[in-house]
């Protein structure tokens, strides 16, 4: 088959520039479900040394590690209690030295995850705040508040927290009498900062450079819409089909505020002093692709997850759309678009797009979920999305395992949960633990090479023995082979730093593209289609001769 290229629409270009960011793709670890060195049944940093070399045969340009800090764990991490140092079940700071020594050895740059948003009710400043009394300095670091009603028995206003139930809770006085209220988007565990008080952003500016002096390559920022709460904290009522970190937040008051810009133009010159073209990635859920590109502005952040990519569905048109959208959006602001399809938020896309009931993000699937997804299906598209998302000019994260062809972990006993969304709303969202069980390396040994002891924090299925990486390595026809190949052939032909010119000849069911000398086909629609001539790079599934069959993406060399 031959194709024109469509001259109605410009060429489409990542945005100029030399620095690693803008083209990387970055692995994302989730540490407790990694590697575990120790055995206890949680990952940890000498369990992600054990394993670099697996990640520069991946071909990775960088790892990004969700968080390893001090905490105790109510969140899986997210609630800090100590920024400058590293959980004693991650290991130590001389663990997290060497583990970052050795993948600058291979070539593989380190983000860390950094929680500005809230603490956890367990760092230092918090528990000052609860001996301190009401209007001083130690509870300025926090958003204190008098309660409504005759006695201030009401909170200060109705926001609903994003793990459910309110979004505050009343603090014992000193002298034993019920006292103010602190606000905590997530978990009462996690009371947030107040990001208009100079001593946090001090605080943060200092955190940074903590860990820069270390030798970290950037940091991903989690939450980076939130920080800044609207004025007088007003009353509002959230769209309930908006997902639990964001969905539609345009006028919602804790999320997406002008404010929150100027903390990220600080700390944009905060890694400006370093060499190395050191990074800030945002986390930010937004309702449009253009009100993220406000975050990677030139003097704030460098990039932004693209969660408007992420949240497409398996629609040909809605990802054409997306991604023009995306490159003209980030291109105009001097910033790549980035692209993910997994993280430890979601539903694992091997699963999510093959399900048939809607899915708000944050609810999970689990027993008794609607729309239960087809294995087979699901894995399939999901081979097919990444071929199609690692062709696109820009940077790509991955989730662990998502190279494996994991699907979510649909059948974890209740018993087993951990994630806070399935206690504070009584089993009505499942939550994420269906993402984050431990992955698999090993078909033959206990844990499936997790450890050597067995134990796991979230139990492992039966099928995970089928997809261990030892049993995908060799095997041509893997997810893990795809994913090299696929990574092997970016990096040759310079995709990440290419230009994307859409292809016509194909019909409405197909995405079609060249990048540089590169045409990308993905076929979405129930029925094959022609495939161009030239050579075949990579196919994310069997090809029927000559004709690409549904649910498969191919990369062609045509010159």
């Amino acid at each position: 088959m031959t194709f024109t290229q469509q001259d109605t629409r410009p060429e489409l270009e990542s945005a100029p520039g030399s620095e690693w960011w803008r083209t990387a793709v970055i692995y994302q670890i989730y540490p407790r479900s990694f590697a575990d060195a120790s055995g206890d049944g949680l990952g940890d940093l000498p369990g992600v040394t054990a394993h670099l070399d697996d990640l520069k045969d991946l071909g990775v340009d960088a790892i990004w590690l969700s968080p390893f800090q001090r905490s105790p764990q109510k969140d899986a991490g997210y609630d800090v209690a100590d920024y400058r140092d590293v959980d004693p079940i991650f290991g130590t700071l001389a663990d997290f030295d060497a583990m970052l020594a050795g993948a600058h050895e291979r070539g593989i740059r380190v983000i860390v995850d950094l929680v500005p948003n809230h603490s956890s009710d367990q760092h230092v400043w918090f528990q000052e705040a609860l001996k301190a009394a009401p209007g001083s300095p130690e509870r300025g670091r926090y958003i204190f508040r008098d309660g409504k009603g005759e006695n201030g028995e009401l909170p200060p206003n109705n926001w609903e927290s994003v793990f459910g139930g309110g979004m505050w809770k009343r603090v014992t006085e000193a002298d034993g009498t019920p006292g103010q209220w602190y606000l905590h988007i997530f978990d009462e565990s996690q009371p947030d900062f107040d990001w208009t008080n100079p001593e946090v952003r001090a605080e943060f500016r200092d955190v940074l450079r903590f860990w820069l002096d270390r030798g970290v390559d950037g940091f991903r920022v989690d939450v980076a819409h939130g920080l800044i709460k609207a004025e007088g904290l007003p009353d509002f009522t959230p769209d309930p089909e908006g997902g639990s970190m964001g969905g539609d937040s345009a006028g919602v008051p804790y999320w997406g505020q002008p404010g929150v810009h100027d903390v990220w133009r600080e700390w944009h010159e905060v890694l400006a002093e370093y060499d190395g073209d050191r990074a800030l990635c945002a986390e930010a859920w937004l309702p449009t692709v253009a009100q993220t590109a406000l975050w990677v502005r030139p003097d704030e952040m460098h990039q932004a997850f693209n969660f408007a990519y992420l949240e497409t569905k398996w629609d040909a048109e809605a990802l054409r759309d997306v991604i023009e959208e995306s490159l003209i959006a980030y291109g105009a602001v001097g910033a790549p678009s980035t692209w993910v399809l997994s993280n430890h938020d979601v539903v694992r896309h091997a699963s999510r797009l093959a399900l048939t009931a809607e899915n708000p993000q944050g609810a999970g699937i689990g027993p008794k979920s609607p729309g239960q997804p087809d294995p087979v299906k699901g894995l399939r598209r999901a081979r097919a999305a990444t071929s199609l998302m690692l062709a696109l000019p820009g940077s790509s994260y991955l989730y662990q395992g998502e190279e494996l062809g994991l699907p979510e972990v649909i059948d974890l006993p209740d018993d087993a949960r951990q994630d806070p969304t399935w206690f504070r709303t009584e089993g009505e969202r499942y939550g994420r633990d269906g993402c984050r069980v431990p992955i698999p390396w090993t078909a033959e040994a206990p844990a499936y090479g997790f450890n050597d002891t067995g134990a796991a924090w979230l139990p492992q299925p039966a099928e995970w023995a089928e997809l261990a990486r030892d049993v995908q390595h060799d095997d041509p026809a893997s997810t893990l082979s795809l994913y090299r190949s696929l990574l092997a052939e970016r990096r040759a032909h310079g995709l990440g730093a290419g230009s994307l010119k859409w292809l016509d000849g194909f019909g409405d069911d197909v995405v079609a593209f060249r990048n540089g000398s590169i045409a990308v086909v993905a076929n979405l629609g129930d029925a094959s289609v022609d495939l161009p001539s030239g050579e075949v790079l990579v196919a994310s599934g069997p090809l029927d001769g000559d004709r690409l069959p549904t649910d498969t993406t191919v990369w062609i060399a045509t010159a």
